[in-house]
C-alpha cells in the first residue's frame, strides 16, 4: 500500500480533522506518515515539494498551483473567523504606515489580506504566530497581526483590537473569508488525489461523530489551550466548507484574482481541482 506523507499543524482544527486518519480509523488505499508543524512552515516546505498532501495557506497556493491541486475537503473559509490587527493603543489605520507590525509569516493568508487591505504598510517583522501577542504587549512592535485562537485570548493581553481583516473582506467581497487548503501533488494522479479526498472527508465526518475521542489528540497538539477555546476554535473553523469547499471556491478564485492583480503571486492556468 503506497504511504504518503502528509502535513498539518498542531491547532484544534487541523488536528479534529484529521484524527482518524492519524490513528487508522479510515481505511483506504493509501496510508499517511503524518508531520505536525505550523502553517507558515508547511507553506514553505511545499515551495519545495516536501510534502505529497498539505496544509497551506491560500496565498501559499497561489505559488503552488502549478504543483498541487486543492481538495474538496479540510478546507478553512467561514465568516467571522479572519486575522485581526491588534495593539497596545488605539490606532488609525494611516497611523500603522510605517510603523513595526508583526505578522506571523508572509506566505500566510492573513498578510496576503493586510497587504489587500492596506498595500501602504510595509514595516513588517515576522514572527512564530504564538509570539505576536506578547510581542505587541511588551512594546517590541507596535501592533500584530493575530490568527488562530488569539482570535479569543488577545484580550488577556491587554490589546485592542484595530482591525478585523476577515469582516473587511467580508463587506469588501460579500464572500467567505478563505485561509487555508490541503493540496495533492498533482504527479499523483486523478484516482489516488480522489481517494485521498474521500478519506479526509470521513475523518472529518468521523470526528464530528466522535468528539470525545477526539480530545486527547487536539489537548496534547494545543499548546495548553483550555476547552472552551478548544472548542471555540473549532467551531469557528470547521463547518460544511470543510466538508465540501463547495461555492466557497468563489472566495478562493476572488482571492486569488486580487492578488494575482497586484503582482502578489505569478500566474498559473493549471485549474485548481485535479477533477
Amino acid at each position: 500500500m503506497k504511504t504518503l506523507s502528509l502535513g498539518y499543524s498542531p491547532c484544534p482544527n487541523d488536528t479534529f480533522i484529521f484524527y482518524a486518519l492519524a490513528h487508522k480509523k479510515i481505511r483506504g488505499d493509501v496510508e499517511f506518515s503524518e508531520m505536525l508543524r505550523d502553517v507558515e512552515t508547511l507553506n514553505r516546505m511545499a515551495l519545495h515539494a516536501e510534502m505529497d498532501v498539505t496544509k497551506t495557506s491560500f496565498y501559499a497556493f497561489g505559488y503552488l498551483q502549478d504543483n498541487y491541486c486543492l481538495l474538496h475537503s479540510g478546507s478553512a473559509l467561514g465568516r467571522g473567523c479572519g486575522p485581526l490587527i491588534v495593539s497596545k493603543n488605539p490606532l488609525r489605520v494611516s497611523e500603522l504606515y510605517g510603523r513595526k507590525i508583526a505578522i506571523p509569516g508572509k506566505m500566510t493568508t492573513a498578510y496576503l489580506l493586510l497587504q489587500l487591505f492596506a498595500p501602504e504598510i510595509k514595516n513588517v517583522v515576522e514572527m512564530p504566530f504564538d509570539r505576536i501577542m506578547n510581542a505587541v504587549s511588551l512594546g517590541t512592535v507596535d501592533a500584530g497581526l493575530i490568527i488562530h485562537e488569539g482570535r479569543f485570548t488577545y484580550p488577556k493581553y491587554n490589546l485592542i483590537k484595530l482591525i478585523d481583516l476577515g469582516e473587511w473582506w467580508e463587506k469588501e467581497t460579500g464572500l467567505p473569508i478563505p485561509l487555508g487548503g490541503i493540496l495533492a501533488k498533482r504527479e499523483l494522479g486523478a484516482n489516488v488525489i480522489r481517494e485521498i479526498d474521500r478519506m479526509i472527508r470521513e475523518s472529518i465526518e468521523y470526528a464530528f461523530r466522535n468528539r470525545a475521542s477526539t480530545r486527547e489528540y487536539i489537548k496534547n497538539n494545543a499548546q495548553e489551550m483550555d476547552d472552551t477555546v478548544i472548542d471555540q476554535h473549532i467551531g469557528l473553523y470547521v463547518n460544511d466548507y470543510t466538508l465540501d469547499i463547495g461555492d466557497g471556491v468563489l472566495a478562493i478564485r476572488e482571492m486569488l484574482k486580487r492578488a494575482g492583480e497586484l503582482n502578489l503571486i505569478p500566474y498559473s492556468d493549471e485549474p485548481l481541482f485535479i477533477d
